[in-house]
């Protein structure tokens, strides 16, 4: 069975298990985004989020890793590894963080999904040959203009503002996303071994200097719930859980179906962010979020099952 003609959510139990998957990976991904803001202003630093990130997923698949042998990267190669590594490791995840000292929540939920889509339909076609539709295209035209509405305040403001320089470090975490997802296809790694060589290359690269520059002291004055919280959400959830999650949905539904699951991220991570962080979006950033979303899933060719587009 093509991928195309694999049936839409909702007609099998299987599909509708995709479905479900899927909307599992979307809702994680968009309370890392609102988790991470809050943790900022916690006081915690870029760092922290990276040894939460890496520390605890790395661990948690090191098991699967050494079963299927280390001395491989359980068959990605050490080599090719470093390059995942590279563009979806510690300096990704430096980014994401450290944009939020300088840029709201709104551009965090918009930013990063948007030019990873971006840059990953350009890079696709450069490199693997994947020549986008027409119908794509124009989502591309509509998350550009979604993008003008949520970061031109932080680049058009004077004075103090300086928003541009979260917008454009979180551009940089997409480009580098974009990079990683277009490695992995070019190289056909596996979801499970790509985000298990990932994270356990990373958390060698990032525990020991952590522990002798940074230390634990930052962490750990944070309250025990609040800590359990950010050890459950960066490293268990986002870090290991939602991608085996989305590679599930990929699997069952197909990657075009699949594909429309992170346009969810926008509006999740700023609804779980409201209570979090207390930001309310402006009418122009809650219009550039939709905006952005109806982008996403037009860029990524997403179609409707064939009962809704009937009943319509």
């Amino acid at each position: 069975m093509t991928e195309e003609s694999t049936p839409g959510p909702g007609r099998t139990p299987s599909a509708r298990r995709g479905l479900l998957l899927g909307l599992c990976a979307a809702l994680i991904w968009g309370a890392y985004v609102a988790f991470a803001r809050a943790g900022v202003a916690d006081g915690l630093k870029p760092e922290d989020f990276v040894l939460l990130r890496f520390g605890v997923a790395g661990l948690l698949l090191l098991p699967w890793m050494l079963r299927r042998g280390i001395g491989t990267l359980a068959g990605v190669g050490w080599g090719r590894g470093f390059w995942l590594m590279l563009c979806a490791g510690p300096l990704f995840m430096l980014l994401v963080p450290a944009a939020f000292l300088f840029a709201p929540l709104p551009h965090g939920a918009v930013v990063p999904p948007a030019s990873t889509v971006l840059c990953s339909m350009v890079l696709a076609a450069l490199v693997l040959g994947d020549r986008p539709p027409r119908r794509r295209i124009a989502g591309v035209l509509l998350i550009l203009a979604g993008l003008v509405c949520v970061a031109g305040s932080g680049f058009l403001s004077g004075g103090g503002g300086r928003a541009w320089i979260g917008d454009l470090m979180f551009f940089g975490a997409g480009l580098l996303w974009a990079c990683f997802t277009v490695l992995q296809r070019r190289w056909q790694v596996a979801p499970m071994q790509a985000v298990a060589a990932l994270s356990v290359f990373s958390m060698l690269v990032v525990v020991p200097p952590y522990v002798a520059w940074s230390g634990f002291d930052r962490l750990l004055a944070l309250p025990l719930p609040t800590l359990i919280v950010q050890v459950v959400v960066q490293g268990v959830l986002a870090g290991a859980v939602a991608v085996l999650a989305y590679s599930s949905a990929v699997a069952i539904l197909g990657a075009s179906r699949a594909a429309a699951f992170p346009a969810i991220v926008p509006g999740t991570a700023t609804l779980i962010g409201i209570p979090l962080t207390g930001e309310w979006p402006t009418a122009l950033q809650w219009t550039g979020i939709a905006v952005v979303t109806l982008g996403l899933v037009a860029a990524l060719g997403v179609r409707l099952p064939r009962r809704v587009a009937k009943i319509r």
